[in-house]
């Protein structure tokens, strides 16, 4: 009989796994506090301040299944140790990038070092523990090293931005992963399916093709709203989707197992992880900006502010595994969605001034509360789904809709934002002002307060970019709790067979398993 506690060993192991998981989810909440220094001194526009939030993630979203089977076909250990390799370099390439292009450029290849690190640990950790409640305990500490980094980046970036440029806050992880990169070979067991075979060389580029069209369709869609380009790159996604699929149905060693896909349970804790992350990432990516370009926060008190979110989330995440052994996964997931939707209601009425941080604070505190089931539960259910020797593919395909969910957050909120807050600026800009400075300050949503507040009797325009803002992030605000309804009718509707965490009445699992 398994023992019920972790092995020293393993729980050695697990902790050197869980701290690369921690930085990577960190590296995307790091960028939030320092946006205001970075658009200042690199002066993106608001299109390229988007892609260097969201190049990360969609770099990670696209590589994330490909690496999956490269890791399970030459050892998930080696991937990992790869991936730590580049996410040091990366962030190095990040720091001292000179110009928005740079920046978007390395911010793209530590994307590509997480599609490396994030599927291996997964798998890893998986392969780790075969005893299915050590197993749930070990994916819902590594979810709740995900979720907490994601929202433990902006404390670290608001101590480091007091006293440093804002290109410091990619240095903070380098030394860990040096330390990681030793360690691991010592501590975790290399890893892998015996059975895999050669990739296959058309389907990859096939799926890249899929995915990133379907990455540009969202992102035009987010900048330009819906047009004949947007249209046409989701014909192309959908035409390089259906020869991805005939190409595995085709051939004996597919680079995606779409049998995966059959399990109904496998494909709602895709749709789910969707929605749920793409509902708590784009207002977590703009109340820290809120803090400093509204509130008048200084960078430290302004991460420091967001410790009790990352509290919460760390909290709902743990409580989570508990609840959802003695109640339906359903339910706890719903009944996050419902806090969740609270949390936004009460972002959605911020003022525009100081008075806006508590309410602010206690908001996205009980959004992300509300939105931790999904990340603990959506995760388990979906590598729970899947057969061990598929461990690698169940985790890649999983953490693909999950950094694509959070991509999408920040790609179709972010651009929301931008929308209201450019239209506030443009009409309600004060007379005297030269037409082409309010152009200016409209198209720098991260930097238009600085601009504005070197201009001669710019209290007027600062007011004013004070209040787009805020009527921006209310926006916002509405989205997301509209993204967190759809969770809790999703999680309702399509989780009516999943009983606990970890186990499911899955008709189809058996026939997966066997033909496996």
């Amino acid at each position: 009989m398994p023992s019920r506690t972790f092995g020293f060993r393993r729980r050695i192991g697990l902790a050197v796994l869980l701290l690369p998981t921690l930085l990577l989810a960190a590296d995307l909440g790091v960028l939030w506090l320092a946006t205001p220094q970075l658009a200042a001194d690199l002066r993106p526009t608001s299109a390229e301040l988007l892609w260097i939030n969201d190049s990360y993630g969609f770099a990670m979203a696209c590589l994330l299944v490909l690496a999956g089977n490269l890791g399970d076909r030459f050892g998930r250990r080696k991937m990992l140790l790869f991936g730590i390799a580049v996410f040091g370099v990366a962030s190095l390439a990040a720091a001292f990038a000179p110009n928005p292009g740079a920046l978007i450029a390395g911010r793209a290849v530590l994307g590509v070092a997480g599609a490396a690190i994030i599927p291996s640990t997964l798998a890893l950790i998986s392969d780790m523990f075969t005893d299915p409640r050590q197993r749930a305990r070990a994916i819902a500490m590594w979810v709740t090293a995900l979720s907490t980094g994601i929202a433990l980046g902006p404390v670290l970036s608001g101590v480091l931005l007091e006293r440093f440029w804002w290109g410091s806050v990619f240095l903070a992880g380098v030394p860990v992963m040096v330390v990681a990169l030793v360690v691991v070979p010592i501590t975790v067991p290399a890893s892998g399916d015996p059975g895999a075979r050669k990739l296959d060389a058309i389907s990859m580029p096939l799926l890249l093709l899929t995915l990133l069209s379907f990455v540009y369709a969202i992102k035009h869609f987010g900048e330009y709203g819906v047009d004949g380009w947007a249209l046409s790159a989701l014909l192309v996604t959908m035409l390089f989707g259906l020869l991805f699929v005939r190409r595995q149905r085709g051939i004996d060693n597919p680079l995606l197992d779409l049998r995966l896909f059959g399990d109904r349970t496998f494909a709602t804790a895709l749709v789910l992880l969707f929605v749920g992350l793409a509902a708590m990432n784009g207002v977590e990516y703009l109340v820290p900006q809120y803090f400093q370009l509204v509130a008048g926060v200084s960078p430290l008190p302004a991460g420091l502010l967001m410790v009790l979110p990352a509290v919460g989330l760390a909290i709902g995440s743990q409580v989570t595994s508990a609840l959802a052994r003695r109640v339906r996964s359903a339910h706890v997931i719903a009944g996050g969605a419902v806090l969740a939707i609270v949390g936004c209601a009460l972002i959605a009425t911020l003022p525009p001034g100081p008075s806006g941080v508590v309410p602010a604070v206690v908001g996205v505190t009980a959004m992300m509360s509300g939105l931790a089931p999904i990340t603990v539960l959506g995760t388990n259910i979906a590598v729970g789904a899947a057969p061990p020797e598929k461990a690698g593919q169940a985790s890649a395909v999983g953490q693909t809709s999950y950094e694509l969910g959070l991509a999408f957050g920040v790609a179709a909120t972010g651009s929301v934002m931008a929308a209201v807050y450019r239209d506030q600026v443009r009409t309600s800009a004060p007379e005297g002002v030269p037409g082409d400075l309010v152009a200016e300050v409209a198209g720098n949503l991260g930097g238009g307060l600085a601009i504005a507040e070197r201009l001669p009797g710019g209290d007027a325009l600062v007011a004013v970019v004070r209040e787009g803002f805020t009527s921006g992030l209310q926006a916002v605000a509405i989205v997301s709790g509209c993204l967190a309804a759809l969770l809790l009718m999703l999680a309702l509707t399509l989780l009516k067979r999943v009983d606990r965490i970890g186990a499911a009445e899955r008709s189809e699992q058996p026939a997966l398993t066997a033909a496996a």
